[in-house]
């Protein structure tokens, strides 16, 4: 199988699962190595395919239509759980994780959590000991890409994360805007 077949499969199966598909087991299934798939996708990403990796493989991104917000938050290593979950109750998918460093600038990390089996395995991965919260070179601070079906349920989370002093104020030197899309 030539590379442009080999592509144009990796992006079908992509398209058809509703879950990130690891490198390895596009390897397996392909019958080559993980980095012939790295490859694969990066060259997949060059022609404008949003796929995203993700700690549990490869995530096809679809053009969805949703509401976004990005919302600064802190809190406790301890509630990190308990945060993530009340997103995905109220109808949230995090997209992602990221800090605004003075030093370093805007640091991200793709999550793609929908679910609370999601939160469950994003928990069990850092409870590994493999890899450190982001907000820890913050002091708790970052912020989460959320999208969901509409602005209301955007503001319904909103409300839920105050009421719970989850959200953090933004300073005036912060990359992002925080609540709803201005008209």
């Amino acid at each position: 199988m030539n590379g442009e077949i080999r592509r144009s499969e990796i992006l079908q199966k992509l398209q058809n699962s509703g879950r990130a598909i690891s490198g390895s087991a596009l390897a397996k299934t392909f019958g080559v190595s993980r980095q012939v798939i790295v490859q694969d996708i990066a060259l997949l990403r060059a022609q404008g395919i949003h796929i995203t990796p993700t700690n549990r493989g490869y995530l096809l991104e679809r053009s969805t239509g949703r509401a976004t917000r990005v919302f600064k938050v802190i809190h406790t290593e301890d509630e990190v759980e308990d945060e993530l979950t009340r997103i995905v109750d109220l109808g949230g998918t995090i997209k992602d994780v990221f800090i605004y460093h003075r030093v370093y600038g805007v640091v991200r990390g793709e999550l793609n959590i929908r679910s609370r089996l999601d939160v469950s395995h994003y928990m069990a991965e850092m409870h590994g000991g493999k890899s450190r919260l982001l907000s820890r070179s913050t002091s708790g601070y970052h912020y989460h890409t959320v999208m969901a079906d509409s602005e209301e349920i955007l503001d319904v989370i909103q409300e839920e994360l105050q009421k719970n002093n989850y959200l953090a104020p933004l300073q005036p030197e912060e990359p992002v805007h925080f609540g709803p899309p201005e008209e």
